[in-house]
Order: C-alpha cells, then sequence, then structure tokens
C-alpha cells in the first residue's frame, strides 16, 4: 500500500485528489498539505524511520510560500542523504514545455502530469509507488 502526500495551495484540487483517491486499494494513507514546508519538516523529522515517510509526493509547482521548484531543491538534499528517496509526481495546470523540460533535472520527479488528473492515472501512481507490497500486483 502506498503511503502519499498532496501539496498544493487549492483547496479544490485537494477535493478532486480525495475523490479521485477514494476506495482506492492501493492507498494506505493519503495526507493533504497547502505548505510544503511543513512536509519538508516531517520528512527531516522522521529520516530514521522510513514507515513514517511518503512513498509519493503529489506536487503542484506554483504556490504563494514555498513554490514547488524550492520544494523540490530541498527534497532532493534529503533524498541525498536518506534511506528512503521519495518519489514525485509533478501535478501543475502549467503546459509550459520549459516547465517540463525543468522538472526532469531532478532524480525524484517520476513524471510531470497536467491537471485535472484522471482516476486511472493517480491509481496508476500509486500501484507503482510500492509494487513489492501490492498483493493484487501481478509481477513477472
Amino acid at each position: 500500500m502506498c503511503k502519499l502526500v498532496v501539496i498544493d495551495d487549492n483547496p479544490t484540487d485537494h477535493y478532486i485528489m480525495q475523490r479521485l483517491l477514494h476506495n482506492n486499494y492501493n492507498c494506505e494513507q493519503a495526507t493533504y498539505t497547502y505548505d510544503g514546508r511543513l512536509v519538508l519538516d516531517y520528512l527531516e523529522e522522521n529520516k530514521d524511520a522510513d514507515s513514517h515517510l511518503p512513498d509519493v509526493i503529489f506536487l503542484d509547482l506554483d504556490m504563494p510560500e514555498l513554490t514547488g521548484w524550492e520544494f523540490l531543491d530541498e527534497l532532493e538534499t534529503f533524498n541525498a542523504v536518506s534511506k528512503k528517496n521519495v518519489q514525485v509526481h509533478i501535478m501543475s495546470s502549467s503546459i509550459r514545455s520549459a516547465d517540463v523540460f525543468h522538472s526532469k533535472k531532478y532524480a525524484c520527479v517520476n513524471s510531470f502530469m497536467t491537471k485535472p488528473l484522471s482516476r486511472d492515472l493517480v491509481n496508476k501512481v500509486c500501484e507503482e509507488a510500492t509494487p513489492l507490497r501490492n498483493p493484487h500486483r501481478n509481477i513477472a
């Protein structure tokens, strides 16, 4: 099962993600926040407890306090010294190719998705985040 965090400054996007994750057997725990700084602080406090760390972060780029880019810079530093690398899936309303290109410089970024997200896409991310713990996944 996947533990995920959604970082987005838009309450409507939180609600949409909650609806997309409803009855998702691949998602064990979902946390929603408007502030990426809280997530970075949590990661630092729990860096020695892998089981407390999220598997996946859905990250919006355009936020007022700590931008998505600033969050990624700090997460890269965290992942470099952590036992567990946290995956990031950017979710943005941006269709700028420069943003997609820029996101590829971060090792922690697994994908760049344009909002609104679909249930199938979210399910796939959750399923792929922890394949060894997913009893429904067919591993050949």
